[in-house]
């Protein structure tokens, strides 16, 4: 993965090897939901290896957004999109240069039945089905990806009167795992780990039927001068946060 600049990459090592003459922090960052079991386990890893600490909040990315504008006190913020990203560096509100794109996340159409899911397109079109859940498309890329896919395969129209809407792809995916929904488009490393789908079955969306899930992280301008968010920052970006990210089914640059 390409490295970071210099500055937050020395920093970042010192921190990490609990080298140097910054004592221990602790870090606030807002996740994208999608990404919760993954930064989950990449934190577990990060505190063992590090004397920091990390308080993490997981939401919608539009609504991580909005609370980061609202003066909520996050000090990065890990997106589900490059775009909001973007826009808190255009806006003063995040540090300029600390951008980079995470992870790339996969979309897949799931069940909780195994035996559910076996041809996506023909499961769709079909309407073999009680309620599919997406995420909301206002709100979470990954429920835009869900749109776009639907729009691709031109079965939208036809699903409209059985989509159930979640506010985040959290929420979408409980709606399917609680029976609420049959089917659902959720994260693939909601389902996945170790690079399986560990319950019930699913169809991965190829990635040509929507735009990337690209997934960026940026330092806020409150964690500039925490060292304990730049160590977390340069620890996403190194091995063993690379080897949880694609365990969950993200591919990475």
């Amino acid at each position: 993965m390409p490295s970071i600049r210099p500055l937050i990459l020395t920093a970042g090592l010192l921190a990490t090897c609990g080298i140097g003459t910054a004592a221990a922090g602790e870090a606030q960052i807002a996740v994208a939901a999608n990404f919760t079991a993954p930064m989950k386990a990449i934190i577990d890893l990060f505190e063992g290896d590090t004397e920091h600490t990390v308080r993490a909040s997981y939401g919608s990315t539009g609504k991580l957004y909005a609370q980061i504008k609202n003066g909520a006190p996050f000090e990065a913020l890990l997106a589900a999109d490059q775009r909001r990203p973007e826009l808190l560096e255009e806006e003063g509100v995040a540090v300029d240069g600390s951008r980079f794109t995470y992870a790339i996340g996969s979309l897949v159409l799931w069940s909780a039945d195994a035996d559910k899911v076996e041809d996506g397109p023909s499961l769709l079109e079909s309407g073999d089905f009680n309620k599919l859940s997406i995420a909301n498309p206002k709100l979470a890329p990954y429920g835009e990806a869900s749109v776009e896919t639907m729009q691709a395969l031109d079965v939208e129209a036809a699903i409209e009167p059985k989509l159930v809407m979640g506010e985040n792809i959290a929420q979408a995916y409980q709606f399917v795992d609680t029976g609420n929904a049959d089917i659902g488009f959720v994260a693939l490393s909601q389902v996945m780990e170790g690079g399986e789908i560990t319950k019930g079955s699913g169809w991965i969306v190829p990635g040509d039927l929507h735009a990337p899930i690209r997934q960026d992280a940026v330092i806020l301008e409150r964690g500039a001068d925490n060292p304990a968010v730049t160590a977390l920052v340069e620890y996403l970006r190194g091995e063993k946060a690379e080897a949880v990210i694609r365990g969950f089914g993200y591919l990475t640059e």
